[in-house]
């Protein structure tokens, strides 16, 4: 049984058109060359997913001391820059859309990507469990809290990346606000534990946010900025008590600001960073941020196309099926089955070709 059209809308996403309403969502694959350059292999990745509305790229390190995952790319150079031109171009040319996710993991940055320094944080604060080093999994270690001059330089770092993300060709930009990192890091009461203007009420502790925002806007205009968000439960140890006040601050902003979109990641029962334990937010910034907005975890297409249809939101993003189902939108456009995931999660983060590029199309009758 086909699916309603409700999915194969076009929706307006700020300044450019998405073809469908079935997203793909950022997805750390670890396949970039050494220097965190992006290849020809994540050409042909990103070329293969292109019937997508909008792909969202993985996350990508912002600078040196923002990037704490083996082989993630980076836009902070200009050999990331030329890495990255191929991608877009090829999504282009298959008539898709992509924008890039901008990444500062803060604490979640080991001391040996550092030369031995400690990571940067809100607060001298150190995320539960393991690291992953290009020596091994290792546990934390504390990081350090951002100086007022740390984070003007973050907030800078956050605009070259974004002027780079322009030269390379992307449709636009979304802040990684989500998942235990900075931007999340000074959001929620439990990782934020400054007394200064930065620190405290939600308004003070989305400040940080905002900045970034607003040096984003400066380079791409409102219209090409987007945000992703996790507002429920914990993740990766960065929690808040009351994570309707947070969030609701931070839709406010968003709204201030009239940024294309915002992304929310919901996870569910199995969720990759836990469980929610906590209601949904996402009414909740529904009803303060007027936008495009989109919902993340764990969803069917049945269940995307009924939270589409009752208008709870405008899209969907779909992470870890896009692995394994390159025309993720086809098969759904047809009722045609998924293909799963083989080699899990072995295939997710290891180099080479393998559970990367090799997945096949559907082939129709």
């Amino acid at each position: 049984m086909h699916l309603p059209d409700v999915l194969f809308q076009p929706l307006q996403l700020g300044a450019f058109t998405a073809k469908n309403r079935i997203i793909m969502a950022p997805l750390t694959r670890g396949r970039s060359d050494p220097g965190s350059v992006p290849n020809a292999m994540m050409t042909e990745y990103y070329r293969q997913r292109a019937g997508a509305g909008l792909i969202i790229s993985e996350a990508t390190g912002i600078s040196v001391e923002g990037l704490g995952w083996p082989a993630a790319p980076g836009i902070w150079s200009a050999a990331q820059v030329e890495g990255w031109k191929p991608v877009t171009q090829a999504v282009h040319a298959e008539g898709g859309k992509i924008v890039l996710q901008l990444w500062h993991m803060g604490r979640i940055v080991h001391p040996d990507f550092l030369g031995g320094q400690p990571g940067i944080s809100a607060s001298a604060t150190t995320a539960p469990d393991y690291a992953h080093t290009p020596m091994g999994r290792k546990l934390h270690e504390q990081a350090r809290a951002a100086t007022h001059d740390d984070i003007k330089r973050i907030v800078a770092d956050y605009a070259h990346a974004a002027r780079n993300a322009k030269a390379a060709g992307f449709d636009g930009v979304q802040l990684h606000g989500a998942n235990g990192y900075l931007v999340d890091q000074f959001l929620r009461a439990g990782t934020n534990l400054r007394s200064d203007e930065y620190g405290g009420s939600p308004e003070n502790r989305t400040r940080f946010m905002r900045e970034v925002l607003e040096a984003l806007i400066e380079v791409w205009g409102a219209d090409r900025v987007s945000i992703r968000m996790s507002p429920n439960g914990e993740t990766q140890g960065c929690d808040d008590p009351d994570p309707a006040s947070i969030f609701g601050a931070a839709a406010q902003v968003v709204q201030d600001l009239r940024i294309a979109f915002v992304e929310l990641r919901q996870p569910g029962p199995a969720g990759t960073f836990g469980a929610t334990t906590v209601p949904q937010q996402d009414g909740l910034i529904r009803s303060i941020y007027s936008g495009a907005l989109m919902l993340n975890s764990d969803y069917s297409a049945e269940q995307a196309e009924t939270d589409v249809a009752s208008g709870r939101c405008d899209a969907i993003s779909f992470g870890r099926p896009y692995i394994s189902n390159p025309d993720l939108a086809e098969r759904i456009k047809v009722g045609a089955d998924w293909a799963p995931n083989t080699n899990v999660p072995k295939s997710w983060y290891l180099p080479g070709p393998e559970g990367y590029i090799d997945y096949p199309a559907l082939v129709l009758a």
